[in-house]
């Protein structure tokens, strides 16, 4: 019984697919709209949340917190604190949209586009 058990696995290990995580979230971050696969999205779109509302705090805890997960992203951070958080100051949650867009051709994947609102 998997009970309390959370999560995609995505056919990787725990590194990798955390390593995974932190790129398309930088990714979304970076170009504000993504395209990937449904799971992919879902997994990606609470780490995205999670990053816009520690920006909006703005406060230097918020922003060390912030600069431990994108450690070699200095302009994201930028970015993030900056151009996104204030867009955002009025809105509590809720700053993604996952759009489907269709099938791929190899493997008949649904593929969504993950964009900021």
């Amino acid at each position: 019984m998997a009970h309390r058990v959370d999560g995609r696995k995505l056919s990787r290990k725990h590194g990798p697919r955390m390593a995974l995580y932190r790129s398309l979230t930088v990714a979304v971050l970076r170009h504000e709209r993504i395209k990937t696969t449904e799971a992919k999205a879902k997994e990606v779109r609470g780490q995205v949340e999670k990053m816009i509302t520690l920006a909006k705090r703005g406060d230097l805890s918020a922003r060390r917190a912030v600069v431990a997960v994108f450690p070699d992203e200095p302009l994201v951070i930028d970015k993030l604190f900056n151009e996104i958080a204030p867009k955002y100051a009025d809105r509590p949650s809720g700053y993604t949209r996952i759009v489907r867009i269709g099938r791929r051709l190899g493997d008949a994947a649904e593929i969504v586009q993950l964009e900021l609102v």
